[in-house]
């Protein structure tokens, strides 16, 4: 379902929304990088997350989350205590690559999850990673070390949603029969 904004207030589009929010949230460190956290917002709002948790004092570029930010629940936290704090109960998944325990396509995505992203430089802080209930990486073919965070964000929330999905069906084809680089 798709709520259409003209002519409607923003009180009124977040009221609609607010019915169709799913049981997910986003959290991300933010440091040095305005662009990527205002560009998240954006994808999170895509999902339609719960809430989206910042971590830290960095300004966000409003203009990247092309405006979503008016409509979403943007849950600041001054540092990493009070994010904890404010998640305490709920399952919490980071995303980072050195550290990871599984990868994307075998992580476990509980209900009420809080998926959790690094800033661009340092990744996921060593207190929440140890805070975390699962360290998750998304699979890379290539020689670069990383996604930028905004795509890795995308590229998670979509496989979140892709199982929750009724029209989603498992691939056909085996680990063996596509492989990286084969066009696959």
């Amino acid at each position: 379902m798709r709520v259409t904004p003209f002519g409607l207030d923003l009180g009124t589009v977040r009221h609609e929304l607010a019915r169709l929010r799913v049981d997910m949230s986003v959290a991300v460190v933010r440091a040095k990088n305005p662009f990527n956290v205002g560009a998240i917002i954006r994808v999170a709002h895509s999902f339609l997350v719960r809430e989206i948790f910042l971590i830290g004092s960095e300004s966000y570029y409003e203009r990247a989350s092309m405006g979503m930010h008016r409509y979403e629940t943007i849950v600041e936290c001054a540092d990493e205590a009070e994010f904890l704090q404010q998640v305490a109960g709920r399952p919490l998944v980071s995303v980072e690559r050195d550290h990871a325990q599984t990868t994307l396509w075998q992580a476990n995505f509980p209900k009420n999850v809080v998926l959790l992203f690094g800033s661009e430089n340092d990744g996921v802080p060593p207190a929440l990673l140890a805070a975390s209930d699962q360290i998750i990486a998304i699979p890379m073919y290539g020689i670069n070390h990383s996604f930028p965070v905004a795509v890795a964000s995308g590229m998670v929330l979509c496989e979140w949603a892709r199982r929750r999905d009724p029209r989603a069906r498992p691939s056909s084809a085996s680990a063996e029969e596509v492989r990286p680089g084969d066009g696959g």
